[in-house]
């Protein structure tokens, strides 16, 4: 293996968020300088270890002097930036966010695999959301379980496109897309062939694992059961990085 391409020099700027001065390279976004510095910013389609997609819209901040929100997944730092992540504002609107994405699919947390393990049920709780004030689509949405080791439950996809970007930019298959538009958009394997049909699924299981909630889990799982894990993700990022 060819030794790493040496790093440029990076510059290390001050900013506050919420009051404190903290540092930072100016290569990092504000979401992963909230993290390493223990400022809570919720965001469901940011995965340490996949690409930037800023979908979610969760984790948007204030900065002073704009009017503006901005997404802190996908904005970098600057210096003597002033960030606030926790205002009345913000809380409004993720509040807004996630009962948005509650009434648009059926998303029964008490008969659901992912119960108690899901990201978006945590989110909901930490967020105050213990109603939906928005009427339900109601919509029915497919359940394909052709697949002889994992099931997936549109019902319950939040188009976080995490399953999208881990197949094809960790395990290279590129199965997974997205179809459609708006309320009618639908993630699908091969285009839009049954999952157990397909032709390039490795049955790796990545997207499950990277997964935020019960759309997509293993067979035969009953509520509560599944748990999943995301540890990989990181360390197998940096080794395609490196290859």
């Amino acid at each position: 293996m060819p030794p790493a391409t040496p790093q440029p020099n990076v510059r290390v700027v001050t900013l506050r968020i919420d009051g404190r001065d903290v540092s930072a390279r100016e290569d990092e976004t504000i979401l992963e300088v909230c993290r390493e510095n223990r400022i809570e910013v919720p965001s469901l389609c940011q995965l340490d270890g996949l690409s930037v997609w800023g979908g979610c819209r969760l984790c948007m901040v204030e900065l002073a002097g704009q009017g503006r929100l901005f997404a802190a997944c996908a904005t970098r730092v600057a210096e003597g930036m002033e960030v606030s992540t926790n205002t009345e504002r913000l809380r409004h609107y993720r509040r807004l966010i996630l009962e948005l994405l509650f009434a648009e699919r059926n998303h029964v947390c008490s008969v659901c695999v992912s119960n108690g393990h899901c990201e978006l049920q945590a989110l909901a709780q930490r967020c105050g959301v213990d109603h939906v004030r928005l009427p339900y689509r109601q919509a029915r949405y497919p359940v394909d379980s052709s697949h002889e080791m994992f099931r997936l439950d549109h019902n319950r996809c939040v188009l976080c496109t995490r399953c999208v970007r881990v197949c094809d930019e960790i395990e290279g298959a590129h199965t997974w897309d997205v179809m459609g538009r708006g309320s009618d958009c639908l993630v699908i394997t091969d285009m839009a062939q049954p999952w157990g049909a397909s032709g390039t699924c490795t049955s790796c299981g990545k997207c499950v694992q990277v997964c935020p909630t019960g759309a997509l889990v293993k067979q035969g799982t009953s509520v509560g059961e599944m748990v999943k894990d995301q540890h990989f993700l990181p360390i197998l990022a940096r080794r395609r990085h490196l290859a």
